[in-house]
């Protein structure tokens, strides 16, 4: 049977646009059984079986020494992390197996076992651990830890060249796991995230591919960079030294992503970026500090090595591309002051600037409770600069939106983060750049 004209033209718009021509139709039949439907031509449905996540038993992990609990840090810090459930500087959490945990003093199964909650303490949630005030295990003293955890997923339910439907089921890893890759000839028709200990497949778990590709929007005329960042715009074009300031919090330190020197996201940029003006002749800078927001570094002392006049403003850059996920937890009002100061300093140097919205992070820290159907992004914050940067005629680097439409593509964003949090790996920085290279012709 052949396409017709108008039929053909319509999924070559809608591949070209980013569009799955026809996505998917997945049902749950079972615990584990998922009932996908394709309505091609000849439509079609299988049913396809997951496997269940596997608890991984580990015997006799050696320990040299363990902290004492501290039950007032944040999860991933109150004491020693279990290695199997180690994400790239924290621990992925609801992964441990918390009734699994035992500590001996020695690898054999029949060695002594300390007692929980009186020589030593676990937090559930993060797969940490550490000694009681008046526990048993003294300082500087081996312990060899027994237990069982689990791992995060992604299989892909997969269109082969030969028009069947196929479960294919992914690695396993404690952080940041790949979905399986594809054969040439073969389509992705959706992606099941199965993100530690499930009992059970629910809707949530289940990431149809909606679109291909992030919907690129049409080019304006002027593009954003020619309306707000036309001193730039010129040196790009002129050959002229162009100064880029990357400005951020950890995100923009960048170095826990693998070959971080061409990986982190002004890298991917700025490369980008010369690609694009071939007598581009640009000085990249970057200002970071982990952990920290735009109030941290106001507040720095002089002579500190984040003291925002020196540090920052003394650098004269041409153009600062501020990130700051840290800062998520301000309030529209909070923004328009905070950013108000920001903007004046700039402009008194004569720079230029551009906002990038920040990535997503940890669903709970978000105030959402999943990772599909959620284009729009709940934080006050990314309200705040959506006001802000129209308002001042400021260049709004918009990779929030992009974040927010990843589960169209299937996949779940957290597969992103290699600390399970906040920490994106090089597609998560690429999406940085992506969002940077919209606002440029």
């Amino acid at each position: 049977m052949r396409l017709g004209f108008v039929t053909l033209s319509w999924l070559l718009l809608a591949v070209a646009a980013g569009y799955a021509a026809t996505p998917a139709d997945l049902k749950l039949t079972g615990d584990w059984d998922v009932l996908v439907t394709v309505k091609e031509r000849r439509p079609l449905a299988t049913t396809v079986r997951v496997a269940p996540p596997v608890l991984v038993a580990v015997a006799g992990e050696k320990y040299d020494s363990l902290p004492l609990y501290d039950s007032k840090a944040a999860g991933w810090t109150k004491g020693a992390q279990l290695r199997g459930v180690q994400a790239q500087e924290t621990t992925t959490p609801h992964l441990f197996d918390p009734e699994s945990l035992v500590l001996r003093t020695g690898p054999e199964a029949d060695a002594p076992a300390f007692r929980r909650g009186e020589d030593y303490e676990a937090d559930a949630t993060w797969g940490t651990f550490g000694r009681c005030t008046n526990s048993a295990i003294k300082e500087g003293q081996p312990v060899f830890a027994s237990y069982r955890h689990a791992q995060l997923r992604l299989d892909a339910v997969v269109l082969t060249r030969k028009g069947q439907i196929e479960l294919r089921q992914g690695k396993p890893r404690s952080a940041a796991p790949l979905p399986p890759t594809l054969e040439k000839g073969e389509r992705r028709l959706a992606n099941i995230w199965l993100p530690g200990r499930v009992d059970r497949l629910a809707p949530e778990h289940l990431f149809p591919v909606l679109e291909t590709a992030y919907p690129e929007p049409k080019k304006s005329k002027p593009t954003p960079a020619e309306q707000f960042c036309p001193k730039a715009m010129k040196k790009l074009r002129s050959g002229q030294p162009l100064r880029i300031l990357a400005w951020g919090d950890s995100v923009t330190v960048g170095s826990f992503v693998p070959d971080w020197e061409h990986n982190r996201w002004q890298e991917q940029f700025v490369a980008r970026l010369k690609a694009r003006f071939r007598h581009a002749n640009i000085e990249l800078l970057t200002e970071a500090w982990g952990g920290r927001n735009t109030s941290s570094y106001l507040g720095e002392p002089p002579g500190s090595p984040h003291n925002y006049q020196e540090k920052v403003l003394a650098l004269k850059p041409d153009l600062v591309i501020s990130e700051f996920v840290n800062d998520g937890g301000m309030t529209p009002a909070q923004v328009n002051e905070r950013y108000g100061k920001l903007l004046a300093d700039f402009q008194g140097i004569g720079a230029e600037w551009i906002i990038l919205t920040p990535h997503y992070v940890r669903p709970d820290w978000m105030g959402l409770n999943r990772e599909r159907d959620v284009d729009n992004d709940p934080r006050p914050y990314v309200a705040g600069l959506r006001e802000f940067a129209p308002q001042h005629q400021l260049a709004l680097a918009d990779a929030s939106r992009r974040y927010g439409r990843l589960w169209r593509q299937g996949i779940p964003y957290s597969s992103l983060m290699l600390n399970s949090i906040n920490h994106p790996d090089a597609r998560g920085m690429k999406i940085f750049a992506d969002a940077l290279m919209e606002v440029f012709p």
